[in-house]
């Protein structure tokens, strides 16, 4: 040893989970159209993705679009459409150069077939890459999700596939969309909102949550820091007493 000894830094939480919150704000205080909170979000994403590979991250799952956000007026979903295409087309290549495997989950279905076929060739390019997993939660809700998972189990217990009485939480687990990702460590929410908005409901069971002011849009290399350093200095017990090992 040297004659200083230092402490080795803690590992990262393996996933992390962030619902990206503000974007609309962010254009609003400015008098900007909310369109342009949507492209700076985008940028913020950028940094985001970048800096979960620096720090160490494993897995990084993004809320990008929910089920409900297609309740939104028409035109804000029309943009956010043109920027997701917009976005797939412009970095799915700079996301396999940097070896980052692309994931989305959600309904499919009710995206348009162009975008679809975006995501499947960006899956299918990155699909052998070793570097950050990263998950884009797309027209997507926990709780369909949910349903979705029982109905698929019901399923395969009705065609004698699947035995009742063999269906646990780990079984459970292995039919939703996230199948072979761990669980989120720490789950992340920008804008000062406190609620989890219908997102990774069973996944996030024994996540840790932090909540931050900053709106997406300003969210910085620097936010997901001081969120680790937060996660850092509490101690999860999933359930277990204190002194419990």
């Amino acid at each position: 040893m040297n004659g200083t000894s230092r402490l080795a830094a803690p590992a990262p939480p393996a996933h992390v989970a962030i619902i990206m919150d503000g974007n609309g704000r962010w254009a609003t205080s400015r008098g900007l159209p909310r369109i342009a909170g949507h492209r700076r979000g985008a940028e913020a994403v950028r940094r985001t993705v970048q800096g979960a590979g620096e720090l160490g991250i494993s897995y990084l799952t993004l809320f990008g679009f929910s089920s409900e956000n297609w309740k939104r007026p028409l035109a804000e979903v029309d943009d956010l459409m043109g920027l997701l295409r917009h976005y797939l087309r412009g970095e799915i290549a700079e996301l396999h150069r940097n070896g980052v495997r692309l994931r989305v989950i959600g309904q499919r279905a009710r995206l348009a077939p162009d975008i679809v076929t975006l995501i499947e060739n960006g899956e299918k390019l990155t699909s052998d890459n070793r570097g950050l997993n990263l998950t884009v939660a797309l027209s997507y809700g926990g709780r369909d999700e949910i349903a979705m998972t029982a109905r698929n189990i019901a399923r395969r217990v009705a065609a004698g596939e699947l035995d009742p009485e063999t269906i646990d939480e780990s079984c459970f687990a292995d039919h939703l969309l996230t199948a072979g990702m761990p669980d989120p460590d720490l789950v992340i929410r920008t804008s000062g909102e406190q609620r989890i908005s219908n997102f990774l409901l069973w996944q996030a069971a024994y996540a840790e949550f932090i909540f931050t002011d900053t709106l997406w849009p300003d969210f910085a290399k620097s936010d997901l820091e001081k969120a680790l350093r937060d996660y850092h200095g509490r101690h999860r017990r999933y359930g277990a007493s204190v002194g419990s090992r």
